[in-house]
């Protein structure tokens, strides 16, 4: 059953998508941390999501570290 409302879609897909996080990176899995921000696991997975993001924006390139 698909769920009419996209504000409640969102929060059970991001509960789904904290869940999966949780359990492939071995973490406890709380419900009540998703959107918590002093949550060290929910801290966590926000930066997990950056880092897709950073590295969906880099598209595969290679990127050249600066020399020293």
């Amino acid at each position: 059953m698909a769920i009419a409302n996209a504000t409640i879609n969102k929060i059970f897909n991001d509960l789904d998508a904290y869940r999966d996080y949780c359990r492939f990176e071995g973490k406890v899995f709380d419900e009540a941390a998703l959107y918590k921000k002093d949550d060290p696991n929910w801290i966590a997975y926000q930066k997990y999501q950056g880092y897709l993001r950073a590295k969906a924006r880099n598209a595969g390139r290679n990127i050249n570290k600066r020399r020293n």
